[in-house]
């Protein structure tokens, strides 16, 4: 069997790749936009990275020769001068759906978002949901995995969290009163795993989220206590936040921006977890936690 990932040296992209670099009945192409990110990659025989650009259909085919399935991960949630989210979430969406039909690949992943609908008042909810639509109408058996938060070694979630846990005090949006459903990147690889080894003959929508709500300044203090200390979690106001982020990403032509501020603040909630349905156990949260203290 034949995958081909995009944003393959995203930090989700690294732990899939190292999941599948043990099974050797799996060749994968890993698509990756410079050479410089090779260096970033697993090394394995049945890796084979690749350069693509999303505005260079021809790049995308050439990933894409003999593929099975396509498993794209790529995308943004901070927009910057020279990426947007029409641009990176769905017109690269768009592209790769392109390509792939050109390959006749036989199954597309499509890594999206709790929240995200063609409908939505936030932008990158919007861009995710339109990403989706692009997905699921292409003809080709398709499966979009929606997710939440997600934490392992190297995320950019644990960065932020161990930062804020190491207190003794810690100021965070709202004060952190939004309710998480952290999902550990090995239970997202796990998922990615069953679903491309599995072959697709339909279209769905699954969500999968970690096995325990909580309040972000709760599993800030839960981080806290297994490092041995304690945090006073204290308040940033959203309204101040979003204020400050809207000045400043105008002046710098993008970053953090009031969009990505509703973002992080959402509640992430679902109606069916498909842990069950994919047959995979998910991480308690503590485990996670140890996993990210481990390797600091």
């Amino acid at each position: 069997m034949k995958l081909c990932i995009t944003g393959a040296n995203s930090s989700v992209g690294q732990n899939l790749l190292n999941h599948l670099s043990q099974n050797n009945d799996v060749q994968i192409t890993a698509g990756v936009r410079s050479e410089r990110a090779f260096g970033d990659l697993p090394k394995a025989d049945n890796i084979t990275p690749i350069t693509i650009t999303y505005d260079d259909e021809a790049s995308l085919q050439t990933a894409m020769q003999g593929a099975d399935c396509v498993i794209h991960l790529a995308g943004i949630l901070i927009e910057t001068k020279h990426s947007n989210y029409a641009s990176a979430n769905v017109a690269a969406t768009a592209a790769v759906v392109s390509a792939a039909k050109a390959q006749a690949v036989q199954h597309i992943i499509f890594i999206s978002v709790i929240g995200a609908s063609p409908r939505a008042k936030n932008a990158y909810f919007r861009s995710k949901g339109s990403a989706e639509e692009i997905v699921t109408k292409s003809g080709i058996a398709s499966t979009v995995l929606r997710t939440p938060i997600l934490l392992g070694p190297g995320t950019a979630g644990a960065s932020s969290l161990v930062g804020a846990a190491k207190g003794p005090t810690s100021k965070v949006l709202g004060g952190g009163l939004y309710t998480m459903r952290p999902l550990d990147t090995d239970d997202l690889s796990a998922a990615l795993l069953k679903l491309s080894l599995n072959s697709a003959k339909e279209t769905r929508t699954l969500e999968l989220v970690g096995p325990e709500p909580i309040k972000y300044r709760d599993l800030i203090k839960r981080t806290a206590k297994l490092m041995g200390s304690e945090v006073e979690v204290g308040v940033v106001p959203v309204w101040v936040a979003k204020l400050g982020s809207a000045i400043t990403s105008t002046l710098k032509g993008g970053g953090i921006t009031p969009t990505v501020i509703d973002v992080i603040t959402s509640d992430e909630a679902v109606d069916r977890n498909a842990d069950q349905e994919l047959g995979i156990e998910l991480t308690p949260i503590d485990g996670t936690l140890n996993k990210i203290l481990k390797s600091e």
